[in-house]
Order: C-alpha cells, then structure tokens, then sequence
C-alpha cells in the first residue's frame, strides 16, 4: 500500500500545479524559485544516498567492480533524458499555437523516465536496500519539482483562449504516465531482482540530468537567492534523513 502511495505522489504534485488555472493568473517568481530550488536539492541527495550508493552496494558481490551497474545504469538514465531534450526541446511558453502543444508533449514524455526513477526507488524498498522514507523523499522531490510544470501546462493554455477545465485536465493528462512508468519499473524490477542495481542507478541519472537541466538553469534571475538557499535545505534534509534513518 506505501508503495502504491509512493508512485502516485509525483502525479499528485502535477495535478496541484495544473489546479493553479483555477486561482492563479502567474506562479510567483520566488515561490516557483524556492520549490524549483528545493525539489533540486533533494534530488541531488537522493540520487546519491538513496540510489547510488545503494546501487553499489547491492553489487558488492563484483569485487573492485561493483561500480560498474551504478555507473552503467547511470549513464543510461542520463543519456535517455538527454536525448528526450535534445529531439524534443521545451519552447517558451510564451509562444502560442503549436509550440504550446509541443511543450506540453515534451513534459509529458519527460515525465516518463522520472516516473520509473520513482518506481526503482520503491523497487529497492521491496528488496530492502533503500528505506521507505528516503523513497517518500525522492517522490516527494519529484512531486515539488512537477508544480511548476503542471502550472507551466494548464495557465498558458487557458491564457489562449482554452476553457480552464480543459487546460486543467491537459495538465493532469501529463502527469498521468508518471504512476504508470513507475509501475513498469516496479514490476521489471521485481521480476528480474539482478537488474535493480542498474535500475537504482538509472534513477538517479534520470533524476539529476532533470537538476542540471531543467532546475538548476530556474534558478537565476530574479529570487535566486531564495532559490539557492532552498537547494541547500532541500539538499540538507534529504542527507540527514537518508543517514539518520538508515
């Protein structure tokens, strides 16, 4: 059941941030600045104490090269995300038409690999290398950072002219394949448990090429500062979770 709970909470973030249609004309630039900054350090944590080093450790049975499935299934979750963004670019959300549809589509299928970058964390849970609180964390980072984009989906769609309703469901729509990528992941995971090492690794690849690219870059400007110091906090509580608890 937690693991369930677990795979729908980054849907759950986009569907708050689509809702934003509703009550919001703009997503204030420090508030988009602090949760952009927050979710990014706290998946930076993550992808080190809960994936990375549990990837490693899992493969310990390989000697001096337990580091190969970690740094296999990292280059791999960072190399799909990469090529994702390089065939399929965000535009400015303040271009209409097309390029509106196009970025929404580019969000969609972003969302897939972070969905199953959730689902290998609670794949770990199962098998007992990485505990259920840092995998709630990991979600939750997901969750934070999928606001912004849920907003980004539905308000400038309803901003040209979309009745709010629609533009809302579009949103939501966007985040659904992220409980479905996650539920693949679960189930390839638990069926084939020598891949989780590489499946662990894959996430936090996928995880922090989305902290580098699409995070990381939101933080400049205006409210950066802000921004900054939630990074360190989101970074901090995540590492003093993960080590505390474990």
């Amino acid at each position: 059941m937690q693991s369930v709970f677990g795979l729908l909470i980054p849907f759950l973030g986009t569907s708050l941030g689509a809702a934003c249609v509703f009550f919001l004309k703009t997503l204030h630039v420090t508030a988009e600045k602090v949760l952009l900054g927050f979710a990014a350090g706290v998946m930076t944590a993550a992808s080190v104490w809960s994936l990375l080093l549990p990837a490693i450790e899992s493969a310990a049975n390989l000697g001096r090269l337990s580091f190969f499935p970690a740094a296999a299934g990292f280059l791999l979750g960072f190399a799909l995300l990469l090529l994702l963004d390089h065939y399929l670019p965000e535009s400015p959300v303040s271009e209409p038409g097309r390029k509106r549809s196009m970025m929404a589509l580019a969000i969609t299928l972003h969302n897939i690999p972070e969905g199953m970058a959730v689902g290998a964390a609670f794949a770990g849970v199962l098998s007992g290398g990485v505990l259920p609180p840092a995998a709630l964390a990991l979600a939750a980072g997901v969750a934070i950072q999928n606001i912004p984009e849920g907003a980004i989906i539905s308000m400038p769609l309803a901003g040209a002219g979309m009745k709010k309703g629609k533009a809302f469901t579009l949103g939501v729509i966007s985040g659904a394949v992220e409980p479905m990528g996650a539920g693949v992941m679960l189930l390839l995971t638990g069926i084939l448990q020598p891949l989780l090492p590489y499946c662990l690794a894959f996430a936090a690849g996928a995880m922090l090429f989305v902290v580098a690219a699409q995070l990381l870059p939101g933080l400049s400007g205006r409210g950066a500062s802000a921004g900054i110091a939630a990074f360190a906090g989101g970074f901090l509580l995540m590492m003093v979770l993960d080590v505390a608890l474990g």
